[in-house]
């Protein structure tokens, strides 16, 4: 049996250990301009204080332009950033092929001994973006009021299918004529409880729960 084939058979549970333990891998998807990067930003800094020996890689269509954004930000080591550009609708290369993402995240494995954690930014993509199990280890979708309180109703695989669902820039509700707290219960209902977290990116609100859910969840599971 092809070792693809063997991974298609398994348990969900038993999906993201297939690969070789290595550093923990979280994806970070969502449509454009929801505030990827910016998390991605807000992310980096707050795991470093926490002592997480960490590196990024980020996926646009034909350019490196997240990635420079980030190596330039000072935030991070410019060498602990990675740059995939996928040439294609951005979830080919997180979820039918992740093939230049897995390399990726290997390469930074091998040149940062020790390394425990790799943030994987998708590119801007839609509903129905979702990241294979053979990259990541849990994943984020963020979505942002901007784009309306109906978002959650739609049930995008993204949406339905992450392990932390994140609403960005809670602030605009007002200006943009977004029912904040019906937004919020519609997507508890439609991810069946699943965490939902609300953030504003721009100033960090909301950003140490994010960190804390990915902590608890995939971090301190790892050193036990």
């Amino acid at each position: 049996m092809k070792i693809e084939n063997a991974i298609a058979t398994m348990p969900d549970q038993d999906l993201a250990s297939a690969r070789p333990l290595g550093s923990a891998r979280v994806g970070i998807g969502g449509p454009v301009g929801s505030g990827k990067t910016r998390l991605l930003e807000q992310l980096v800094p707050r795991f470093i204080e926490r002592g997480i020996n960490l590196a990024v890689i980020t996926n646009d269509l034909v350019t490196q332009e997240d990635a420079e954004r980030v190596r330039r930000s000072g935030l991070i080591a410019p060498e602990r950033v990675l740059a995939v550009e996928t040439g294609a609708c951005p979830h080919t290369a997180i979820r039918e092929d992740p093939t230049l993402n897995l390399q990726a995240a290997d390469e930074l494995d091998a040149r940062f001994p020790g390394l425990e954690l790799v943030l994987i930014e998708s590119g801007g993509d839609n509903l129905a973006s979702s990241f294979s199990l053979d990259l990541v280890d849990y994943w984020i979708f963020v979505i942002d009021v901007a784009g309306g309180d109906d978002i959650p109703r739609k049930r995008g695989l993204g949406v339905l299918s992450c392990d932390l669902l994140i609403i960005n820039k809670f602030d605009l509700a007002p200006y943009v004529n977004v029912n904040l707290p019906r937004m919020a219960e519609e997507a508890v209902q439609v991810r069946n409880g699943r965490p939902v977290l609300m953030t504003n990116c721009a100033i960090g609100d909301g950003v140490d729960q994010v960190v804390d859910a990915i902590t608890r969840e995939l971090l301190f599971a790892r050193s036990v």
